[in-house]
Parts: C-alpha cells; sequence; structure tokens
C-alpha cells in the first residue's frame, strides 16, 4: 500500500470521540442579531454566502462521523436554494437620486429611508438604504441605520459605504440631523465635499455621499465636519 492509499484508509476511519454537531439554528440567530445593530446586505450575493455558511458546517460534521450503513430507500429529493424575492418595500419619503450610473448603465445608484421596527431600538424608526433604481424597479443593495439613542439625535449618523455589492460600487453615505448646509471631510489633505440632498419625510434630515472617484472609502475619511447655511461649523 502505497502513502496514498494509506492517507485514503486514514480518512475512512471513524474518530475516537465523534464530534457534536453545531447548533445552527442558534449561530444563525446570532449572527441576525449582529447584521440587525448595523446594517443588513440584501439581494442574492447575500442568499448565497449563507448558504455556502451552512454547506461548509454540514460538510464538517459529516467528515468526522462514521459513513451510515447503505439503506434501501429512494434518495431524497435535492434541497432548493432557492428563495422567494422579497416584498418590493415602500420608501419613506422621495427616492433621492446620486446621477451615479451602474456599471452597465442601466440604473442609478440611489438612497432612500425605509421603516424600521426593533424591539431593541425603541427611538430608531428609520434606516437609509442605498440601492438601485432602473426604471421603475428598485433594489436595495446596503441597509444601514443608527444603532444607539436616537435615530434623529443631532450630529452624523449611518455612515457606511465605500465598497463594492454585486458588482455595484456603493459611494459612502450617510444622514446629518440638523441644519447642514455643507458637509466636507478630508482625504490625502484635500477637502472634499459631499452631495446632500435633504429628506422629503423630515427637511431637518440631510442624506449625504461623497463621489467614490475622491473618497474611495470609509478609512480614507477625516472626521466630518457640517457647516449652516452662513458657514457656521455645526459640529466641532
Amino acid at each position: 500500500m502505497n502513502d496514498l492509499e494509506d492517507f485514503r484508509a486514514a480518512l475512512r476511519q471513524p474518530p475516537d470521540e465523534p464530534f457534536a454537531e453545531p447548533d445552527l439554528a442558534k449561530i444563525m440567530a446570532g449572527g441576525a442579531r449582529l447584521r440587525r445593530r448595523r446594517r443588513v446586505l440584501t439581494g442574492t450575493a447575500g442568499v448565497a454566502a449563507a448558504a455556502a455558511v451552512v454547506l461548509v458546517v454540514v460538510f464538517a460534521v459529516q467528515l468526522r462521523q462514521p459513513a451510515p450503513a447503505p439503506v434501501a430507500q429512494p434518495p431524497s429529493p435535492a434541497l432548493s436554494t432557492a428563495s422567494p424575492a422579497p416584498a418590493a418595500e415602500q420608501p419613506i419619503g422621495d427616492v433621492v437620486g446620486t446621477g451615479i450610473r451602474t456599471r452597465d448603465g442601466d440604473g442609478e445608484v440611489v438612497f432612500y429611508a425605509r421603516a424600521l421596527d426593533l424591539p431593541e431600538l425603541p427611538d430608531i424608526r428609520f434606516g437609509l438604504v442605498a440601492g438601485v433604481r432602473s426604471g421603475t424597479s428598485l433594489q436595495s443593495l446596503l441597509v444601514t441605520n443608527e444603532f444607539r439613542g436616537s435615530d434623529r439625535s443631532f450630529g452624523f449618523h449611518a455612515t457606511d459605504g465605500g465598497e463594492i455589492i454585486g458588482d455595484q460600487v456603493i459611494p459612502v453615505f450617510g444622514y446629518f440631523a440638523g441644519p447642514a448646509a455643507k458637509i466636507t471631510t478630508t482625504v490625502h489633505g484635500q477637502t472634499v465635499e459631499a452631495r446632500l440632498a435633504k429628506w422629503s419625510a423630515d427637511p431637518n434630515v440631510v442624506i449625504f455621499w461623497f463621489n467614490p472617484d475622491a473618497v474611495p472609502d470609509s478609512a480614507v475619511l477625516t472626521p466630518l465636519i457640517a457647516y449652516d447655511a452662513d458657514g457656521e461649523r455645526l459640529t466641532k
């Protein structure tokens, strides 16, 4: 018997002490709570990633248990990984266009607010969505929200983005609660000004985003600064 056959024979031997199967329900519930606090990825990419995690864990369990004895019965039908499409969500207020085209040129990156109702976050009633609008179709890509205090307390909230999701660049974005007329940051010593849009559902909330060419990701940001209409700083 050569080394390869010895290795294969060793793999077929059951372990001295079988490993216990992981509690997948507990693992997935914990992950859901973590995602819900900060942001949620949606779409087929997120579904595929979750399926991949489950498959890896199941495969590991099978390697650590002795092979079952053959049973004379028809094989079980294959599990389907297909998921029903999520119901169309209703934006709160207007959808904000950014002028940033999708890579295929058929759509536009947009932002809009969506309702939140989480018992553990009683004073946070909405989150901000980065998505793509193509014609009348609206697809969410990244949802972010405040995760402590109030969603409309004075200052910056839910800053996120600066990444690629589903082959689409999501700019660095967020919102400011207060009378911000100008928002800037500094990237490699250069001052960069954000694009702004007042939220139609509450004009005291200002949605902002940066051009991805000027601010490629949030890691290069210095602290954000907000100014009022008279040019006075609203933040330190």
